[in-house]
């Protein structure tokens, strides 16, 4: 790295001072989910005593949106993943070891996720995990809930409004330097025709493009039938939808693919992303197992498969997840049944299927021919390739 000029400064006690430097980077080799490369750059200001020093490690890398649909560095893609939910193993709540946190994401990336969103902003190991392991990532303010909005008028409460600035304003300035890290997610499921939520999301959406105008941002909806033009939705730089026809709403893969194709009428300059989809056996009327679960990863999966508008799809959720409105387990087991693996990381049938479904590879098979082998690699027209 060269720089372009060298600089002297003073600066007196008490006081602030803002110093821009500017440098080159020639040839750099791009930050990719195959070949995450990283670079480290180190700041020292020498001294009397000891030269205070800061290192922050980023790469280089676009990800943007060109005729509705993903490009990584110039290479369209249609990305696929499954979120995590921290905290989980009630062996350590919130105040998981780094062993647990690498354990658990290069699981994920055994599952082939290259693409993951969280509900709210990860612990710094998280994500210098993706940053050199390669996996993009959503981070997002945690607003969440129509609920958020009971009682509002036009406009959201003005405590509430703030709050959601300042979470957002923290996240960025704390991670915008990962380069995982490729979408602000500004809120979740808050009911986005409501006008105090329309209100809210616009208003994060302005902040998060001031502060960092190179990203792309949007939000995880849940309202988006009926008119979907009058979610808060259509303002985003791509369409966010948590699909849960077959658990939390009645329907089935038919209707998650109907789903789609009315947003891609609605939205048709913007990809489309499921940003949710699974099975929870959440009330009474749905059965606990896993095969539930799988069937809904076998006929989701093809039905997303199916619309090459879809720029992505992460499965909710990798792991079964302790909350206050889990509906099994007590006390501090009190949990969702969502993941493929349970709380504490045992793996259940639907794992396996989640790799396979998740690989960009369809089929692999090796035919012996007289004293040569031949290797037939079929992979799919979708998730991870290049268009």
């Amino acid at each position: 790295m060269t720089h372009s000029s060298d600089k002297t400064l003073s600066v007196k006690p008490r006081t602030v001072e803002k110093l821009t430097l500017q440098a080159t980077l020639p040839k750099a080799k791009f930050w990719h989910f195959d070949h995450p490369h990283l670079y480290r750059l180190d700041f020292s200001i020498a001294g009397q005593r000891d030269a205070h020093r800061f290192t922050t490690i980023f790469g280089v890398r676009k990800l943007e949106i060109r005729d509705g649909a993903f490009h990584l560095n110039g290479e369209r893609v249609r990305l696929m993943g499954v979120e995590r939910m921290a905290g989980s193993n009630p062996e350590f709540g919130m105040a998981e070891p780094t062993e647990w946190i690498n354990r658990d994401h290069t699981h994920m990336k055994h599952l082939n996720c290259v693409f993951t969103r969280v509900h709210w902003p990860q612990d710094k190991r998280v994500l210098d995990y993706c940053d050199r392991h390669g996996i993009l990532m959503q981070s997002e303010v945690p607003a969440w809930g129509w609920e958020t909005f009971r009682g509002s008028g036009a406009l959201p409460d003005a405590d509430i409004m703030e709050n959601g600035l300042e979470q957002l304003r923290e996240m960025i300035a704390r991670d915008r330097n990962h380069p995982s890290v490729v979408v602000w997610g500004l809120c979740n499921e808050i009911g986005g025709q409501n006008p105090p939520a329309y209100q809210f999301a616009r208003r994060m959406l302005e902040e998060a493009k001031q502060l960092d105008p190179g990203r792309l941002c949007s939000y995880a909806s849940n309202s988006l039938g009926g008119t979907p033009q009058r979610d808060v939705a259509a303002l985003m730089d791509f369409i966010e939808t948590n699909e849960y026809y077959g658990t939390w709403a009645p329907g089935t893969a038919e209707d998650a693919a109907r789903h789609l194709d009315e947003l891609h009428a609605a939205f048709p300059g913007k990809p489309v992303v499921v940003s949710e989809y699974g099975y929870c056996a959440c009330t009474r009327d749905r059965p606990e197992g896993d095969e539930p679960r799988m069937e809904i990863l076998r006929t989701h999966d093809a039905a997303i498969r199916s619309k090459d508008f879809v720029g992505g799809a992460i499965f909710f959720c990798y792991n079964d997840y302790r909350t206050h409105v889990g509906d099994r387990g007590v006390g501090p087991l009190q949990q969702r049944v969502h993941g493929v693996v349970d709380v504490y990381g045992a793996p259940k049938p639907s794992y396996e299927l989640l790799r396979r479904e998740s690989s960009p590879i369809e089929s692999l098979t090796v035919e012996h021919q007289l004293n040569k082998f031949q290797i037939l690699l079929k992979v799919r027209a979708t998730f991870r390739c290049t268009r």
